[in-house]
């Protein structure tokens, strides 16, 4: 017998083995999405003396989660410019022109996550923002705040995030200068997130057709 026949079995054994290894591998990564309705994507800046805040108010995307390696979890999320909401109508009318986010020419604002290192159930999350029409990567401060079911097979997952970005950054320029020195806006944007994120709900199974009249 030739060593190259002793070894078959064996390599085909360790390929098996890998194979099956990356079929349980890829079986323990989850997509779960964003909820809008129990997360909140907030902020507050400097407005003469005090921080004010807002949130965007529709929020969606996508969660792709391993709970046993949280630093391959990868985020993609998008958020509608125009929901900016500050209580205040005729503030937000202004957030939305082009004195801010030209939400009509920037629909849209989204994060792409390029990488993860977390400890424990806290850590950073670095990625892509792009807002008003910029790309710029940004960091911010996570914490996980834990898995449960969600019906029979699902999973809802809860998330934080944190973390300050500089509005000019993105071409965010507008502001006033204060008769007695100093500006009406701060430049820095303290980011206040929270999600909660689901297995998708199936679909319900289809009913069964309808037997032909005279049970033809």
């Amino acid at each position: 017998m030739r060593l190259t026949d002793r070894l078959l079995p064996r390599t085909l054994v360790s390929a098996v083995a890998l194979a099956l290894f990356a079929g349980a591998a890829s079986a323990a990564t989850e997509t779960l999405n964003i909820d809008p309705g129990h997360s909140r994507v907030g902020f507050s800046i400097r407005h003469f003396f005090t921080p004010v805040r807002g949130e965007f108010k529709n929020v969606s995307g996508t969660i792709l989660v391993d709970q046993a390696n949280l630093n391959a979890t990868k985020v993609n999320v998008e958020i509608e410019t125009a929901s900016i909401n500050t209580n205040n109508d005729h503030r937000d009318q202004d957030l939305r022109s082009d004195n801010f986010f030209d939400a009509e020419k920037n629909p849209k604002i989204t994060f792409v996550s390029k990488s993860v290192d977390i400890k424990g159930t806290k850590g950073t999350m670095t990625g892509d923002l792009t807002m008003h029409g910029v790309t710029k990567p940004v960091t911010l401060n996570v914490e996980v705040g834990g898995f449960g079911k969600n019906g029979p097979n699902g999973t809802v997952a809860g998330f934080t995030a944190g973390g300050t970005l500089d509005r000019k950054d993105y071409g965010i320029n507008w502001n006033k200068t204060l008769d007695q020195g100093g500006t009406m806006l701060g430049d820095d944007v303290t980011l206040e997130i929270t999600i909660e994120a689901k297995t998708p709900r199936q679909a319900p199974p289809a009913a069964p057709a309808a037997a032909p009249a005279g049970g033809k």
